[in-house]
């Protein structure tokens, strides 16, 4: 697209960490053929991912994380993408251990998904992905808690993705347990035998950072849904012993949380006391719908 037409965008918008950026649109890739729906608002950028209207994630990367953010549409334009073929296409432009910055136009003359590397003077790199519409609406569920008091818990990322790993049993559900005294979650899988984990926050507080329940709440999960929260959190979250908010609202529905950083690799959005700062953090959220008991 020429320089000359930038009102003929929606969007165009600039980002400096292309690799954090890939972390948080990885961390809700659980399949290796995957479609998403973006939306685009003058406060950022969601994107949604969903499988049998059992599970759904998203990303929402706030303006604040684009070093320019330039939104000229009406209302809030939606289009579907291959999340596989987005992911593949910014890793081309990311370097290791390099600072990456890149250009995002939308749409450009056959509604495509512009790219173009922007941080180099001998070479530029473009890209254009075909956007297509989104065939269905993304389900919106109104999260309440189920009391006055919210029942929550954050967990080192490290520790939850192992414990839900380690509970994997063939076509198998898990049962998440949370109970006030004594404070502890427990996570129980059935398969050929049963396995069970508990998490007490009085024990390990190294494992179990925060816990907060005044009712004693039993929710099953499919296993394969469970699994989508935890199994592409980025390297970059583990290694940083980062904490991950698990939450159940009204119905038992479940929702996991992430924090992923996009600050650039020379960590100059760190705060003194070496943490990324609140504007260079992608918000990740996973939500699970329980499985129905024949018995309750």
């Amino acid at each position: 697209m020429s320089s000359s037409e930038p009102d003929a965008a929606d969007l165009v918008c600039e980002i400096d960490n292309v690799q954090g950026m890939v972390d948080a649109l990885t961390s809700v890739r659980w399949k290796r053929q995957q479609d998403a729906v973006v939306e685009l608002s003058e406060h950022g950028v969601v994107l949604i991912v969903e499988e049998s209207g059992c599970l759904q994630a998203k990303v929402y990367l706030k303006r604040e994380l684009f070093g320019r953010y330039d939104f000229n549409a009406h209302g809030r334009p939606r289009f579907g993408i291959s999340l596989s073929l987005f992911v593949d296409c910014l890793n081309t432009f990311s370097v290791p251990g390099k600072s990456s910055c890149i250009e995002i136009r939308y749409p450009g003359p056959d509604m495509q998904l512009l790219l173009k590397s922007i941080d180099s003077l001998d070479a530029c790199i473009y890209a254009e992905i075909r956007t297509k519409i989104p065939e269905t609406i993304s389900w919106d569920y109104n999260f309440e808690p189920i009391g006055s008091t919210p029942v929550t818990f954050t967990a080192k990322s490290a520790a939850l993705k192992e414990a839900i790993d380690d509970l994997e049993w063939p076509g198998s559900s898990i049962q998440i347990n949370l109970q006030p005294d004594p404070p502890c979650v427990t996570f129980r899988g059935e398969g050929h035998g049963d396995l069970q984990i508990e998490f007490m926050y009085y024990v390990n507080t190294d494992l179990l950072l925060a816990f907060q329940c005044d009712v004693d709440v039993s929710f099953r999960y499919k296993y394969k849904f469970l699994k989508s929260t935890t199994s592409n959190i980025p390297s970059s979250v583990l290694k940083d012993n980062r904490g991950s908010k698990v939450t159940i609202g009204r119905g038992g529905m479940l929702k996991v949380q992430h924090l992923v950083s996009v600050a650039r690799p020379s960590h100059s959005h760190l705060d003194p006391a070496g943490y990324p700062q609140p504007s260079r953090i992608a918000f990740i959220e996973f939500f699970v719908k329980p499985e129905e008991d024949d018995d309750s």
